[in-house]
């Protein structure tokens, strides 16, 4: 059985991708950014802010499919400015996931989707 779910932002339909998909335990999380519903960016320039509104839509996501951040098996962080920004982006994953401790990388990307967007993370996550 799969399970999509939405959360309705401005990508999601006319790119054909969900913010997440259920399939038996196992819960994908797509790529996701602090935009808001316009597709702005939201903390423009603090890429910690941004990576914390992030991962409370990944603990959003997760909810929906019935699953929780202590299910996270892995994530990847994709961040435009790794020199610059890679600590403030750590402290943010790790007030989330310090007892967790999924798997994780951490790449430099030459940009996202918007140039005010400073980081993207996808997450893994398996239940039961």
């Amino acid at each position: 059985m799969r399970q999509l779910i939405s959360s309705g932002g401005p990508w999601e339909a006319s790119v054909g991708y969900s913010r997440a998909v259920r399939v038996g335990g196992v819960i994908y999380v797509a790529g996701t950014t602090a935009a808001d519903a316009s597709g702005r960016a939201l903390h423009p320039g603090d890429a910690g802010a941004q990576a914390a509104e992030i991962l409370r839509r990944i603990d959003a996501a997760l909810q929906q499919a019935g699953a929780t951040l202590g299910d996270v098996v892995r994530t990847r962080i994709y961040v435009v400015d790794i020199d610059r920004d890679a600590e403030a982006i750590g402290d943010a994953h790790g007030a989330v996931f310090a007892n967790i401790r999924p798997a994780a990388t951490m790449v430099e990307v030459r940009k996202l989707i918007s140039r005010d967007l400073l980081v993207e993370i996808e997450a893994d996550a398996v239940t039961g």
